[in-house]
């Protein structure tokens, strides 16, 4: 049997063009780029030139390329939604670029003028073209395959064979097989239509539609979000509730009332680490315990939540974001009661959870004179204490020799004027320092137990044996998170199917020639010059071949010879 050939001759894609007619065109639904002026028709003619622009494919591009661009700024610039103590610091270190970031909305780029134009621009571009393409690609399904074109011989891929078969066996024969390998296939006059490949499209069309759908997500993600975060004491609880947490942003359309109902207690917290090798103080595994219940009559549950493993709640992520230890402090006034007791979290400084913070008992103090007062005392703690170190910085993360170092302060902390304090940071400007005898600050290292002796009678300070750890959990909702995860899975799938699959046309022609004898054309063409549409074709042909094998050449018998259509090569 023959072969398949490539026109490659000069002038011959646009005569083959020209020659295919229907049967070559809607191989997409791209629309095609044309060269337009603007029309001198007024304000509805500047209307339609703008939404023509606007929906071409070209301007959807530079739209995604403009949003990427604007996202970076996002990225690498302190923003006031994520942390507003940063954006502070930038505006007091920068003080010349601050102002010009603020006009330019740069502290909050994904709610600015400028960033949310381009995302509604991209927004509506997409939907202007995809609307239109959709319509057109059903209206491709619903349709036949195109007859075949008059010279199949310009096709990029073409064989032919003479046969002693009917050319309606043929036909019927070649319809069979390509419904086999899964074409729309029908007979059109003396020739077999058939088409593959609708998945592409399909798969191109799919890909926009995600695009979208993560713009919606991620829109409504923002609009709607809720982030907060929670520092809990081993024994402390905490309800989904406003004034339960440390930490609290929101989106613009949010409502308090829409948190989702549920409750949880820290019931412990374990932490494990690499004790040799080069890895030493490595964490293995970070693990909080917890009992929730969801609702207010809910049934209590235990649960586990460890790092990228949040335990979910409805819309609600519970994640655990950080650790540290709570040293129990006891603190008694002039006259020995006590006056607070409690685990006082500290913050890490470091890896091996070096931590510092500070103790302020406010109420219920009385000096050794019975006079009312304040205290506060800056903590420095190590969970590991080398001697040899001759330095007060933990040596491994986990509770092997821990030592507290204070030093203690009287005073007003300030917290009676109104105004929000740093729970973690001790405003000394109106306290006096406890001195020691020799008139130094009264400072102390110590070990679970110590205590910790105020001069004149001013009570004291014990650092009990008991060592809690504290986790901090991050609590998101975002309603939007699920959508966009779909959409994202969509997009990829579509991508790879709008890469990967070809749509494609074959064609089978079956006629009666001049001497009586079946000549059998077939033809394949495909939307972009591609080595498979040939591979296919001629793997068809073979397969019809077989049944309807080549007819001897009449001048000479002994040999079987393939006689090609016009324009083939031998």
């Amino acid at each position: 049997m023959s072969k398949t050939e490539t026109d490659t001759s000069p002038g011959g894609a646009e005569g083959r063009d020209e020659d295919l007619g229907a049967a070559g065109s809607q191989l997409s639904t791209a629309p095609r780029e044309e060269t337009t002026v603007a029309p001198g028709l007024g304000v509805i003619g500047w209307v339609r030139w703008f939404w023509r622009q606007l929906t071409s494919m070209r301007v959807a591009l530079l739209l995604l390329l403009l949003l990427s661009l604007g996202a970076i700024p996002g990225s690498l610039i302190p923003q006031t939604g994520a942390d507003l103590n940063k954006v502070d610091e930038f505006r007091k270190a920068h003080g010349t670029l601050a102002p010009v970031y603020d006009k330019l909305g740069l502290f909050h780029v994904y709610s600015s003028v400028w960033f949310s134009a381009i995302y509604i621009l991209l927004f509506v571009s997409l939907i202007g073209c995809i609307v239109p393409r959709t319509w057109q690609f059903v209206g491709q399904l619903r349709g036949r395959p195109p007859g075949a074109p008059k010279r199949l011989t310009r096709l990029p891929a073409y064989t032919t064979w003479r046969t002693t078969a009917e050319p309606e066996q043929v036909r019927e024969a070649a319809l069979a097989l390509l419904r086999r390998r899964r074409f729309r296939a029908h007979v059109a006059g003396d020739a077999v239509a058939a088409e593959k490949g609708y998945v592409r499209e399909l798969g191109n069309l799919a890909f926009h539609i995600a695009l979208i759908v993560l713009l919606v997500a991620f829109a409504s993600g923002q609009l709607y979000k809720s982030d907060g975060t929670k520092l809990m004491v081993e024994g402390d609880g905490f309800s989904n509730a406003l004034p339960m947490y440390d930490d609290f942003k929101s989106g613009s359309l949010f409502r308090n009332d829409e948190l989702v109902p549920f409750s949880f207690d820290l019931k412990d917290f374990r932490a494990t680490y690499e004790v040799s090798g080069p890895n030493r103080g490595t964490p293995r595994t970070f693990e909080a315990r917890i009992k929730y219940s969801e609702g207010a009559y809910g049934k209590e549950k235990p649960a586990t939540v460890k790092v990228n493993k949040p335990l979910e709640i409805g819309d609600s992520k519970v994640y655990l974001v950080s650790h540290g230890y709570a040293p129990v402090i006891t603190v008694r006034d002039g006259r020995g009661k006590v006056v607070y007791h409690d685990a006082v979290p500290l913050l890490p400084l470091d890896g091996n959870v070096t931590s510092n913070g500070v103790i302020k008992v406010m109420d219920g103090y009385r000096d050794a004179r019975g006079h009312k007062d304040q205290l506060g005392f800056q903590a420095f703690f190590v969970p590991t204490f080398d001697p040899k170190s001759g330095t007060m910085l933990s040596q491994f993360p986990s509770l092997v020799n821990p030592l507290l170092a204070v030093n203690a302060y009287h005073g007003d902390l300030g917290v009676d004027a109104g105004q929000s304090q740093n729970v973690y940071q001790l405003d000394t400007q109106h306290m006096k320092a406890f001195k020691d005898a020799k008139g130094q600050l009264l400072k102390k290292l110590l070990r679970p137990g110590d205590t910790l002796q105020l001069p004149n009678g001013a009570g004291s300070l014990t650092f009990d044996k008991d060592v809690k750890e504290w986790a901090g959990f991050e609590i998101v909702q975002e309603p939007g998170s699920g959508w966009a995860l779909g959409g994202a899975l969509a997009a990829i799938f579509g991508l790879a199917a709008s890469l990967f699959i070809q749509r494609r046309r074959v064609w089978v022609r079956a006629v009666r020639g001049a001497d009586g004898v079946t000549v059998v054309e077939m033809g394949g063409l495909g939307r972009s010059e591609s080595a498979k549409v040939p591979e296919e074709l001629g793997e068809i042909a073979g397969i019809l071949y077989d049944q309807a094998p080549g007819a001897p050449d009449p001048d000479d018998v002994h040999e079987s010879t393939v006689v090609p259509a016009e324009g083939a090569e031998k």
